[in-house]
């Protein structure tokens, strides 16, 4: 995540009133794009397992499971920003590192600052460390083969359930995993996600016609929620 572009955020809040009042805030703000929106934490927990969020912004009072109870389960937590009618979950919240805490009715100055939290951090870890660099190549396991594939052959990466497609001009090859997880692996600068179900290569992109991206004349999908990513992404003149 670079921190001039677009936050990716996550709504989870068992009421809809809620989920609808922050979300109107947020698109009042630039660089932040909401993906999705949970009603309840086991719902969040699938959708975070599937996709990669920069900012989860966290009701704690929910039916089946607190939002303090979903962070406890989290091995790799977003940014994440509690927001709650009560003060009273502030101690463990801060003690499972929880960014902010919002006390509901917020206002736009207020999740502004927050977010604002958010860039600040990810300015710092990013100072902290080099940049990501993609390689050159990989190795990917096959049935029982290991292959190597260059990595300026791959045109688009697909989910196929519990497994990802790789496409290259000639061939194609699946591998079991998770689109999130191997989006991980990849320089942001050369790979960006476009659907919830693609990542695609930057400088395999042709030409963008009525919401979908054309690779060697294959259309792919662009959804609404990471437009902005993509767009951020092709430096429009």
């Amino acid at each position: 995540m670079n921190a001039n572009g677009p936050l990716i955020c996550l709504l989870v809040d068992d009421n809809k009133v809620a989920r609808v009042i922050l979300k109107k805030i947020l698109l009042n703000i630039n660089n932040v794009n909401v993906v999705g929106e949970c009603e309840s934490a086991l719902e969040a927990k699938s959708f975070l397992e599937a996709n990669h969020v920069d900012i989860l912004f966290l009701d704690v009072e929910m039916p089946e499971m607190s939002g303090l109870d979903l962070l406890k389960l989290l091995p790799n937590r977003p940014h994440t920003i509690l927001t709650t009618a009560k003060e009273q979950y502030a101690v463990e919240a801060f003690e499972l590192n929880v960014l902010d805490y919002l006390v509901k009715p917020f206002t736009l100055t207020r999740v502004l600052a927050a977010i604002d939290r958010v860039q600040e951090l990810i300015r710092f870890k990013q100072s902290q460390q080099p940049d990501a660099i993609t390689p050159k190549h990989l190795f990917i396991k096959e049935n029982k083969v290991i292959r190597k594939i260059n990595v300026d052959d791959i045109l688009w990466m697909e989910a196929k359930g519990d497994y990802v497609q790789f496409n290259l001009p000639d061939k194609m090859y699946m591998v079991h995993g998770s689109l999130k997880t191997i989006e991980d692996k990849f320089s942001p600068d050369k790979f960006v996600r476009v659907h919830r179900s693609y990542v695609i290569a930057i400088d395999k992109v042709e030409y963008i016609e009525n919401r979908l991206v054309y690779i060697k004349n294959q259309p792919i999908p662009v959804s609404e929620s990471y437009k902005d990513a993509l767009l951020a992404k092709l430096h429009l003149l």
